[in-house]
């Protein structure tokens, strides 16, 4: 197969959660400029306009579906949508999740007073919000004896970073079952279905800048000193640092990679702090 092949999308259909989100709305933008169609999935109908006129203005083919990840059937009917449009879906890129200060320690919340309730919906946005899409449109690809889906860990679910014990736990939930749903599907499907996962380094974006850069004059902040300290690439990643090996994923070049994790950190993982 030659190269241009190997990473040839066009005509693929592309099902993203989350994706009113900065980082699945670079994804939608990438993939859609190399041909693919995309199903833009989000529960905030603002943000799923919003990308969606972007991608209009760019002449991508695409369909914007407001979905919440945390409602099976709410799922299932965005994918029935999908499908009727489109005639199929090939690929599925879980990229719906977040934190939240209510499930953060911080010198006024111990770890001994985090509520239950925002733990609660930490793990089931990162986890549940993963698994549940996994099993509506993992039956489809079932079905169809072919698929693709690529889920969205983090640097957490290699070493728990400190203060947000929800968030990486449920981060590692969602590698340990990238890689039990990857034998699974091969075993009990087609081997033409792949699971694979990406852990994001520290990407400096709008949603977390103001805890790695001081506001006043652009500086780090003692956290995001740390973070650069341990990342032997002495830099935060962008957004479009991710995307070519989402489209290495996606396309069939990769036909061959199932089951694994891949870390875009710029060394973080692989760096001890000696």
């Amino acid at each position: 197969m030659s190269l241009e092949k190997n990473f040839d999308i066009k005509g693929n259909v592309v099902a993203i959660t989350g994706a009113g989100g900065v980082l699945c709305a670079a994804m939608a933008h990438t993939l859609g400029e190399q041909g693919a169609k995309i199903v833009l999935l989000d529960i905030g109908e603002a943000a799923l306009k919003q990308v969606g006129d972007e991608l209009g203005a760019k002449k991508i083919e695409y369909l914007a579906i407001k979905c919440n990840v945390l409602d099976k059937a709410s799922i299932q009917e965005a994918a029935d949508k999908a499908i009727a449009h489109y005639g199929k879906i090939d690929v599925l890129i879980n990229g719906a999740g977040g934190n939240k200060p209510g499930a953060t320690t911080n010198p006024d919340q111990s770890f001994f007073d985090l509520p239950e309730d925002a733990v609660s919906w930490v793990m089931n946005l990162n986890f549940m919000g993963t698994f549940l899409p996994c099993q509506i449109f993992g039956k489809h690809f079932a079905e169809r004896g072919e698929g693709n889906i690529i889920n969205i860990s983090s640097m957490n679910a290699f070493t728990p970073l400190t203060r947000i014990p929800a968030y990486s736990a449920a981060k590692s939930a969602v590698s340990n079952f990238t890689q039990w749903l990857a034998v699974h599907m091969s075993q009990n499907y087609s081997g033409k279905i792949r699971v694979n996962a990406i852990a994001p380094g520290f990407l400096l974006t709008n949603q977390n800048r103001f805890l790695l850069t001081n506001e006043s004059d652009g500086s780090l902040t003692d956290r995001g000193k740390t973070i650069i300290d341990h990342t032997p690439m002495a830099r935060f990643g962008d957004p479009e640092d991710l995307l070519s090996t989402i489209q290495w994923l996606v396309a069939p070049g990769s036909s061959f990679v199932h089951g694994i994790v891949v870390p875009v950190d710029g060394g973080f993982s692989s760096f001890s702090g000696v």
